[in-house]
């Protein structure tokens, strides 16, 4: 592999890897942004995921009709939106004033909403052959990908590059509606989401895991534009920016197309980092959530960076405890108790790259209280601590990780997302390598040593659905 791979930084700081597989004349990339949530300032949460949407709304040749003209517009609906804000978020806004300025905004909206083409970022990638176009946000990065024939890399070239260069945030308060809706579909009229939103915000004190990726929704209702802008251009700037490209490439072609197309950017100040750190919990924590929704019981624990020597470790515990029909929660839960009607965990809560949350989670069986399914999950824990885990068991670990991650590795645009991501939290994509070493030396001992370290009390965030009878009606006999 690593005769077939070239790093070539760019002098403005954006790094682009290439992986030669000649198998298919296409190739697939991944561009991914080290930027999410963390870096969100104190009200504006759910920034970095609105701007994930505004980077498909096109350029300054992409999207409009008329540029010259669609700026100034842009320009007045800005403005009138700013003065509708100034009046709703005074300490006594004027109904009739307040009611004046939105009319002017709309009218503002839609005179600027005239000059867009709809969709002509994706339709141009569609009609050139190009498929899986997306993007996704998380709690520390946000990531842009699609797939293309071998024979329109320079395509590719303009496209990302000028709108790395020339984003236009036309239709931006139309779009942020688009993402309150996202909000209250995952959170809001979601009792997972809000219960999960809830207990990443009690478990982190400190560190800005603690904020939604997805945003508050007064927040939402209130970024502007402007705000939008300022964050690209702090967030956005070519150091701050990593490209895998996997497929039918040339190097010695392709190099030269990213210095004319991507090297047109200018270098900007890389963005200052997250240095707060999450205290020692120092105790248990809960929260309650009731319901009508079924229950659901969740406790997650805080665990090391994904880049920590120990992560594999972790990796392995997981599988044990909830990986499949013989893993040790599914039988003594599901199985043996019939307290839970499913089980399942979840590492990297909400992010990997700082130290987040491993979780395990039970959908209680009817009529199973939560502390019989508390104390069941307990006893499991506590036998990692105490008993070395079954040879078996570990070679199991073994060998489904090392499937899973070959599996990954099959496609251009899996092994492309991998390598980002190695490359972005160590710095050095061989480390995606190195993984299978680091699988292959988890011994028994381990799991003791971080079971116990981890697995305690004062560690833990507990959260659960306690589900609450319907409101009496008429009629029905209460």
């Amino acid at each position: 592999m690593e005769r077939r791979t070239t790093l070539h930084r760019l002098a403005n700081g954006w790094a682009f890897l290439l992986v030669e597989r000649h198998q298919a004349p296409v190739f697939a990339f991944v561009t991914i942004a080290n930027v999410g949530a963390a870096q969100e300032q104190t009200g504006q949460t759910g920034l970095a995921h609105m701007f994930e949407h505004m980077a498909f709304k096109g350029t300054t040749r992409i999207g409009t009709r008329d540029y010259p003209a669609e700026k100034p517009a842009l320009e007045r609906e800005a403005a009138a939106y700013d003065a509708w804000q100034a009046e709703r978020l005074a300490p006594k806004p004027d109904a009739a004033r307040l009611a004046q300025l939105e009319k002017d905004f709309r009218a503002a909206q839609e005179a600027a909403d005239a000059f867009v083409v709809k969709n002509e970022f994706g339709q141009i990638i569609e009609q050139q052959g190009g498929t899986g176009l997306n993007a996704n946000t998380s709690a520390d990065a946000t990531r842009y990908f699609y797939s293309l024939p071998a024979n329109k890399v320079e395509l590719f070239c303009y496209l990302e590059s000028e709108r790395f260069l020339h984003p236009v945030l036309r239709q931006f308060y139309r779009e942020r509606d688009v993402v309150m809706e996202e909000r209250r579909m995952r959170v809001d009229n979601n009792p997972p989401g809000r219960l999960i939103e809830q207990l990443v915000g009690t478990a982190f004190l400190a560190h800005p895991y603690g904020r939604p990726a997805v945003g508050f929704m007064s927040d939402l209702q209130s970024f502007t534009v402007e705000e939008a802008q300022a964050f690209f251009d702090r967030y956005y700037g070519p150091s701050n920016l990593t490209t895998v490209l996997v497929g039918d490439l040339d190097p010695k072609a392709v190099i030269p197309l990213l210095e004319t197309y991507f090297g047109r950017i200018p270098a900007r100040p890389s963005p200052p980092p997250v240095v707060t750190v999450e205290p020692a919990q120092g105790g248990e924590k809960t929260v309650v959530l009731q319901d009508r929704s079924q229950p659901i019981y969740i406790e997650a624990y805080h665990r090391p960076a994904l880049t920590h020597p120990d992560n594999a470790v972790y990796d392995a515990l997981d599988d044990i405890l909830t990986n499949g029909r013989s893993s040790r929660l599914h039988r003594s839960l599901v199985r043996d108790q019939k307290i839970a009607v499913d089980v399942g965990s979840v590492s990297a809560l909400p992010g990997p790259r700082y130290p987040h949350l491993w979780a395990a989670y039970a959908i209680a069986a009817q009529g199973a209280p939560h502390d019989k399914i508390e104390q069941a999950i307990h006893a499991e824990l506590d036998r990692l601590k105490s008993e070395d885990v079954e040879p078996g068991e570990l070679a199991k670990f073994k060998t489904r990780s090392r499937a899973q991650l070959l599996r990954q590795m099959e496609s251009n645009a899996g092994l492309g997302l991998l390598l980002a991501e190695y490359q972005r939290l160590f710095g050095d994509w061989r480390e995606l390598f190195r993984e299978l070493g680091r699988i292959d030396a988890v011994q028994p001992a381990d799991l003791r040593r971080v079971a116990a370290a981890t697995f305690t009390a004062a560690n833990r965030t507990v959260a659960r659905i306690e589900t609450t009878a319907p409101p009496a009606t008429p009629g029905n006999g209460r």
